[in-house]
């Protein structure tokens, strides 16, 4: 098999394939997707879940091409006698020693955090003395259909205002897919939740107005157009409990005196270094 046409048809078998499984070899070195995730998120820096889905497959299958290259260039490598170069040995060295003081000081300060303890009653005193960090606004779930003049707006409430229900949520959806011209339009005009404040204030202060269920009877304008707003659900203010915010209190408490500790540790071990 062409090694084209090998790439292309372990991709195809990549997303059913289990996380260890091997997808090509090169010269005998397995390339498994667990490989080719790892890159993935490396080269995305974690967010590859965010990269729009018409476009995961192509970066998928560069990410593989890639991974083969880097085989194929380290086998001609060993090949032709670079690894045994002086130039080669010169520069692992360096390498060497950068990533032995990293790692070492990256265990020391592991180490030195996991002697932190932090009591129940520190984690209840803090939350207690700062609650407003745990505040949530009133945020709601919306959907818009957004068209450029009015008269389209007017035209779609029209053809709205008389459903209700599921009817009118899935006929929102519809026309959000067929005539908006928003970002949002190939999700039905879907925004998500979001809080007071975080849109532009004509939106924001119809939408937090609104009824559960209900659509805006008048279009609403702002700087991107005319928007026909749909309000699928609503969360009250509230002040997230103790139990939901105990590990986050824990992990900035315990930084804290990490901190502390460092630098206290650092006063005692320039006593006793030799910096000239």
């Amino acid at each position: 098999m062409k090694l084209g046409t090998k790439i292309v048809a372990a991709f195809l078998l990549a997303c059913t394939l289990a996380s260890g499984q091997t997808l090509v070899t090169v010269n005998g070195v397995a390339i498994s997707q667990a490989d080719v995730d790892d890159a993935l998120m490396q080269a995305t820096q974690g967010r590859f879940n965010q990269v729009p889905e018409d476009k995961q497959a192509e970066f998928r299958k560069q990410v593989l091409e890639q991974l083969i290259a880097k085989e194929l260039v380290f086998d001609d490598a060993k090949k032709t006698g670079i690894i045994k170069s002086k130039e080669f040995k010169d520069e692992y060295i360096k390498i060497q020693q950068k990533v032995e003081k990293e790692l070492a000081i990256q265990v020391w300060q592991k180490r030195e955090l996991d002697k932190v303890k932090v009591a129940e009653k520190e984690l209840k005193e803090y939350y207690d003395k700062n609650k407003e960090e745990f505040n949530e606004k009133e945020s709601v779930h919306a959907r818009h259909i957004l068209v450029t003049t009015e008269d389209e707006a007017k035209k779609i409430i029209t053809e709205l205002k008389s459903l209700k229900g599921n009817e009118l949520q899935a006929k929102f959806i519809e026309l959000a897919k067929t005539k908006s011209t928003g970002p949002s339009a190939p999700k039905g005009g879907d925004l998500g939740f979001f809080a007071q404040g975080q849109m532009v204030p004509a939106f924001n202060d119809e939408v937090f107005k609104m009824k559960v269920g209900a659509i805006t009877l008048k279009p609403v304008k702002t700087q991107f157009g005319f928007h026909v707003i749909y309000l699928q659900e609503k969360k009250a203010k509230t002040t997230r409990g103790f139990a939901e915010v105990k590990p986050f209190i824990e992990q900035r408490i315990k930084m804290e005196k990490f901190k502390s500790i460092v630098q206290e540790k650092m006063q005692q071990l320039q006593k006793t270094a030799t910096i000239n």
